[in-house]
């Protein structure tokens, strides 16, 4: 079987709630999403989401995805898509970095992968753990009162775990934390995310105000030497997020016992086979994961989904259903949030079937 034709789209999505906001004043209400279709001679088509939060977020945005595939792509076609560490090595041997231009291309692959095999992507990936899963809630920053209300409304819906968007004033975020502190229950699951928001100072306040309380700080710093110092400076349990960008970043965190737990984002290892090695490491490590993207819709909630379901329990933190804070339906099989889980396919592949038509127009296809 060859790679024959890839197709990449780029679909708008708007947000549900209008507006998204985290560290630094930093918001969305609208994100280009693109999706690539993978052709091969056999006949069979292969999916996958990358979808930047914004430009500023990290090193991705949603126009040089395209660009990047036009350098890459050619040297793929021809190419057999169920070898993917070959097809991994050759794309990394042309384009240094960059891996979220690299990881739609992998993903892909595995869902060719799968359908050629008649096997899910989670089944691929060691096998199938469990058939759903607790998520978290994303709580877009603003007024304590705002934050404190949209965690008793998510929690209504059946969310146990949420994950505040702080990062800003240390003040403002103490009285925001506390706030939400007051609607929490018993077995809840509360991380304070700065995205890398606050200087060092500014993080030590904040976990000094919050001594004794029960929640996770992630990723406080923009480096990994401030994470530390903060780590110093706390007992309570920490999550390190956009420092992990691959196995180089996690052993030299798990080298310097940084983190609690990690937060593995597909698209900024570089796709499924590099994400899988991370998750593989961090269960030989004893480390805890959140498991999700930077965003997407349908096919990057399923793709997250085939991830989380490979992955052992007890190794799991949590995850997120990207597809509902969105308005786009790419697909009416990929799985849907009840009451706070998410349910892991069972087809072949991503299990899902993408509706073309809702694509629109290619923007670019490679043959």
């Amino acid at each position: 079987m060859k790679i024959s034709q890839i197709d990449v789209f780029q679909v708008n999505y708007k947000l549900l709630d209008q507006k998204y906001t985290w560290s630094r004043g930093q918001s969305v209400t609208s994100f280009v999403s693109t999706i690539v279709k993978m052709s091969t001679d056999e006949g069979l088509k292969g999916f996958a989401e990358v979808c930047p939060l914004g430009s500023a977020y990290m090193e991705a945005y949603a126009q040089g995805v395209p660009s990047g595939i036009n350098e890459i792509g050619p040297l793929l076609v021809g190419k057999d898509p169920c070898q993917i560490n070959v097809i991994n090595a050759l794309m990394d041997s042309v384009m240094s970095g960059h891996s979220y231009v690299k990881a739609p291309l992998d993903t892909a692959c595995w869902d060719i992968l799968g359908q050629a095999t008649g096997i899910p992507i989670c089944t691929l990936l060691g096998g199938r753990y469990v058939e759903s899963f607790p998520l978290y809630r994303a709580i877009s920053q603003g007024s304590s009162d705002e934050m404190k209300d949209d965690v008793a409304r998510y929690r209504e819906e059946g969310y146990r775990r949420f994950q505040l968007k702080v990062g800003g004033d240390p003040d403002e975020d103490i009285e925001r934390i506390k706030a939400v502190l007051e609607v929490i229950k018993p077995g809840d699951i509360l991380v304070a995310d700065a995205n890398t928001g606050w200087i060092a100072r500014h993080a030590i306040r904040v976990v000094n105000a919050l001594k004794g309380e029960d929640l996770y700080i992630e990723q406080p710093c923009l480096t990994l030497e401030e994470c530390l110092v903060i780590r110093e400076h706390t007992r309570l349990p920490m999550v390190l997020d956009e420092i992990i960008k691959g196995v180089g970043s996690l052993m030299r965190a798990y080298n310097h016992r940084a983190m609690d737990v990690v937060n593995i984002k597909i698209s900024r290892v570089g796709g499924m086979t590099k994400a899988k090695q991370i998750r593989d490491l961090c269960e030989t490590l004893g480390i805890a994961m959140t498991i999700e993207d930077s965003w997407g819709g349908d096919i990057t909630t399923a793709t997250i989904a085939h991830l989380v379901g490979s992955t052992r329990s007890e190794f799991y933190f949590t995850s997120t259903d990207f597809n509902s804070y969105n308005d786009v339906r790419l697909a009416e099989d990929a799985p849907r949030r009840i009451d706070g889980r998410l349910r892991v396919p069972c087809g072949p592949g991503l299990g899902i079937n993408v509706d073309e038509k809702i694509l629109g127009e290619q923007v670019l296809t490679i043959r």
